[in-house]
């Protein structure tokens, strides 16, 4: 019996996670992001999402000891200064390490964007829809509205994108 249920819980776990993966990068019904947070950076100064309304947004889900995410780190940082001058703001939002693991990872990986804690905001992972997966990134167009939200490690190709996708 023990084993029976094994397996369809298990099959159960590949069936959703193959349903979330199936809709990468696909445009979402619009629907408008909430920005009404104040968080605060790994130094303490506080940082109102609200500021960031009218131009495009990445919000990225992700943890200091996220292997994906380590991988991700040197696109979001390329594609920050690529597209500055056009507006785009990338936000890094950890979601588990003390702010002097956020500032060592910063300065290992030559992040110049901010990056935010998020550990213990159940209330801003709940607005953006963030299930606990990493890395988890929301696109947010100029206009307000979420364009997609991308789970997993993705190529270079793939961001760049849904990055010009946002304009």
């Amino acid at each position: 019996m023990t084993r029976r249920w094994s397996s369809g819980v298990w099959l159960l776990l590949v069936a959703g996670l193959v349903f979330v993966l199936a809709r990468e990068g696909r445009p979402e019904p619009p629907r408008a992001a909430v920005l009404d947070f104040v968080l605060k950076d790994a130094n303490g100064r506080e940082v109102n999402l609200a500021s960031f309304k009218g131009k495009p947004l990445i919000v990225n889900f992700w943890a200091t000891w996220c292997g994906p995410c380590k991988v991700e780190t040197p696109y979001l940082e390329a594609f920050s200064r690529k597209y500055e001058g056009q507006g785009l703001t990338i936000l890094g939002l950890e979601t588990e390490s003390e702010p002097a693991a956020i500032l060592k990872f910063a300065s290992d990986y030559k992040v110049t964007y901010p990056l935010l804690v998020a550990d213990q905001r159940d209330d801003v992972k709940t607005a953006f829809g963030w299930r606990g997966i990493l890395p988890t990134s929301v696109f947010i167009r100029a206009d307000g509205t979420i364009a997609a939200t991308v789970v997993g490690l993705k190529s270079e190709e793939f961001w760049d994108q849904q990055i010009r996708a946002l304009f």
